[in-house]
């Protein structure tokens, strides 16, 4: 980026300077052109002023021989009479010039008293610059000068032109180098301090910044939640893991006293059965993280997957003695439907895997300011209040062994809450100690 900004800076100083000088070399001649100009007309003033034109006697020799001999340095002077003849040239043979009646400096003077041109000549790469006056007898008094052209200044001045170009760049250049410095330190030090709350040096910087920073977190405490999921999921995998091989362990080695094969077969299946659970579980997260939920949106009726719900977990319900309650009135949603049943089945297993013997599931599905709700409460063992915000994450438990004995995973609220999520539904919690815990999603 340095770099970059020094070529800019170098290349803006360049053509800032060949346009300067351009400018100015421009704007020079044609102050040096108004002055040459200037000088005609003033020697030409002159020359009428001194009584020397019109001449009155130019049959006299010795006046002709005087007139002849009339030079001034780097002035042409032309006598022209109004018929266009030149009558006198301090610089050429008269017999051998042409009528000047069609020149543009000529034909002025004698239209409107006074004329002014500039010609330029290819083969001697100069300007001339004519000045014309019309004297009282007729005639047509004319002045004229050689100058270098526009070009030839400008060409003259290339040298010149190519040390300052090469001085005032290596300065640009130094103080570039130095300004980028400057320009970059803060910057620099901001990037190697992102969690450093103080006020960029830039205020136009202030909302870039904050962003940065915002996003810095994010991703570091992505990365510690990724960290986190991993360790916590090689705990839970681990426990079930160690029962199965423990208790192979004790097939194999014929440490099983007769008749206990079935009770240490169900241990098997009961550690297998919860490893698949968390494993599903796992998988079901994962599939959420990459969901993308416009794709299978549809109508459906949040009422009857509750139904369908409550029908299919009653079993689980009724080994535990707990009844449950459904209530409510057909309610559409546009929404994944799997996902759906699958944020209901996690509700409801809650209210029963958590709930005293003989306790009690009611689940409410109504409409509230044009917002489908979902209400799943129970009368079972409650949340403590300093826990309540944490019941969402991945694999927190409230009460770690009674979960893993009614066969939780930890990760039951926290698939609702990323299904709720996906389809920017609010969950409220409202939970006591040892009363039980009410969840209400609003769609």
């Amino acid at each position: 980026m340095k770099k970059k900004i020094n070529t800019q800076l170098s290349l803006i100083a360049l053509v800032a300077i060949l346009t300067t000088i351009i400018g100015i070399t421009i704007v020079y001649y044609e102050l040096f052109k108004k002055q040459v100009m200037d000088d005609l007309v003033q020697n030409a003033e002159l020359l009428i002023a001194t009584d020397a034109f019109p001449i009155t006697n130019m049959e006299d020799e010795t006046s002709a021989e005087k007139y002849k001999g009339l030079t001034i340095e780097n002035l042409r002077i032309t006598w022209i009479d109004k018929n266009g003849n030149v009558l006198f040239d301090n610089d050429a043979d008269i017999s051998k010039m042409e009528n000047h009646i069609n020149r543009p400096e000529v034909h002025q003077a004698i239209d409107r008293g006074e004329g002014k041109t500039t010609r330029h000549s290819d083969t001697m790469n100069m300007d001339t610059f004519y000045y014309a006056v019309l004297l009282e007898d007729g005639s047509v008094l004319r002045v004229s000068t050689e100058a270098s052209t526009k070009l030839n200044v400008i060409f003259n001045a290339i040298p010149v032109i190519v040390i300052i170009v090469i001085v005032i760049l290596m300065g640009c250049v130094f103080i570039g180098h130095f300004l980028t410095g400057q320009l970059m330190r803060p910057l620099e030090n901001m990037a190697e301090n992102l969690t450093d709350s103080t006020t960029p040096v830039y205020k136009e910087l202030e909302p870039f910044v904050n962003k940065i920073r915002s996003q810095h977190e994010g991703i570091l405490a992505a990365a510690k939640s990724r960290q986190d999921f991993t360790a916590n999921v090689s705990h839970e995998l681990k426990t079930p893991i160690t029962a199965i091989s423990g208790y192979a362990e004790l097939i194999e080695n014929n440490m099983v006293e007769e008749g206990g094969q079935v009770r240490i077969a169900g241990q098997i299946r009961h550690n297998a059965d919860r490893l698949l659970s968390i494993v599903n579980d796992i998988i079901q997260l994962s599939e959420l993280d990459s969901f993308e939920p416009q794709r299978n949106y549809e109508i459906i009726d949040l009422y009857g997957i509750v139904k369908e719900s409550i029908n299919d977990l009653k079993h689980m319900a009724e080994n535990k003695g707990i009844r449950i309650i459904c209530k409510g009135s057909p309610t559409t949603i546009k929404a994944d439907k799997t996902l759906i049943r699958e944020m209901v089945d996690n509700l409801v297993q809650n209210g029963i895997r958590y709930n005293e013997e003989l306790g009690k599931v009611e689940v409410y599905v109504k409409v509230e300011n044009n917002h489908p709700i979902l209400v799943v409460k129970d009368t079972g063992i409650g949340i403590p209040s300093d826990q309540q915000d944490r019941v969402f994450e991945r694999f927190y438990r409230v009460d770690k062994s009674r979960s893993r004995e009614t066969g939780g995973t930890g990760l039951g609220l926290a698939i609702v809450k990323h299904i709720a999520e996906l389809y920017s539904a609010d969950i409220k919690l409202n939970s006591t100690l040892g009363q039980g815990t009410e969840i209400v999603v609003s769609f």
